[in-house]
């Protein structure tokens, strides 16, 4: 996919990586729909910043757990562009409770989380699939190591992390050949959604005791996450139904 006026809906676009990956692509020329749900002054500031690296952007409003929503973000996109070339579905909700505490999630816990992070993606993807067929497009969900390796904020966000990468080669098997779906899976990256977990000393800690253990020394920044959505949009055209774990090698583990 040439990413030169190519159009492409980000879901979570207000933020961390989605916020990111709309700059990213502006560069490129490419013409972004920065959708929100809760960011407002953060989807109106990356469609200025992506604006002013030379590409065009729109910023939609909408809760990708209510199909409606979905089907007014594309609808939007198209009587804008007219077209949609790509869709990165990085809108992701948690609730942080131990694994051992049993009563820390309740079964609404369960549906929120599913509601946003599957339903939600898919969602999208059934409102933008008669066009991305046209395009020949791309989609990329963003995805999380706690899904390949039940580690994470908790229980319910593990789940649902392993049922879009589930969900992620199933679509990309019954799609194929007119649409190509894989899903991005970070470790630790570097955004609010740790730091305001813990106060500042916690995260500094947390953040360090994070790259001492990982092999490659490193937490991701939002930036590192966008690169490798960019290149599955644009450049994998050979590849589908993958799930690119950029965790800094933490899947690994420690040597024995």
């Amino acid at each position: 996919m040439d990413l030169k006026e190519a159009v492409i809906i980000i879901t979570g676009g207000g933020t961390g990586v989605g916020s990111a990956c709309a700059q990213a692509l502006a560069k490129y020329g490419a013409r972004v729909v920065i959708a929100y749900n809760k960011s407002k002054e953060g989807a109106i500031a990356a469609e200025k910043k992506c604006k002013a690296l030379g590409g065009d952007a729109i910023t939609v409003k909408g809760n990708v757990a209510l199909d409606n929503d979905c089907k007014n973000i594309v609808s939007k996109t198209i009587n804008q562009w007219g077209r949609i070339d790509g869709l990165v579905n990085n809108a992701g909700i948690t609730k942080f409770a131990a694994p051992n505490n049993l009563d820390a999630l309740s079964s609404q816990d369960f549906i929120d989380l599913y509601s946003t992070n599957v339903v939600g993606s898919y969602q999208m993807l059934r409102a933008c699939s008669e066009y991305l067929k046209t395009s020949r497009g791309s989609v990329v969900n963003v995805s999380s190591i706690a899904g390949i390796k039940a580690i994470g904020s908790s229980t319910a966000y593990i789940a649902s992390k392993a049922a879009l990468n589930a969900m992620t080669v199933a679509l990309a098997r019954a799609l194929a050949p007119e649409i190509r779906i894989n899903a991005v899976c970070p470790g630790l990256v570097d955004t609010e959604w740790h730091s305001k977990r813990f106060s500042e000393e916690e995260y500094k800690s947390f953040l360090e005791k994070y790259e001492k253990t990982v092999p490659l020394k490193e937490a991701a920044t939002p930036e590192d996450i966008a690169e490798t959505i960019l290149w599955l949009l644009s450049s994998a055209r050979l590849i589908t139904g993958e799930t690119i774990l950029v965790d800094a090698g933490l899947h690994l583990g420690n040597p024995m």
